[in-house]
């Protein structure tokens, strides 16, 4: 999964957004972190794909790999 391909990272935007939305992957985090499925999140936001989600997650696990 490319999530470059999903999520703008630009300056000055709180950890990026999806594009197309002013969601951030922070707050897909958080939705599921707070116990929401990948389909009440679909379904709270017609907006998304799983492809977003999946995005958010391939982002999240690029982040906290150590750099070289």
């Amino acid at each position: 999964m490319n999530w470059r391909n999903l999520i703008q990272i630009a300056p000055g935007v709180r950890g990026g957004k999806l594009l197309g939305t002013h969601i951030t992957p922070a707050d897909i985090l958080e939705y599921l972190a707070g116990g929401m499925t990948e389909d009440q999140i679909l379904k709270d936001f017609p907006i998304l794909t799983r492809e977003h989600i999946r995005a958010v997650l391939a982002y999240a696990a690029d982040r906290e790999r150590p750099s070289t």
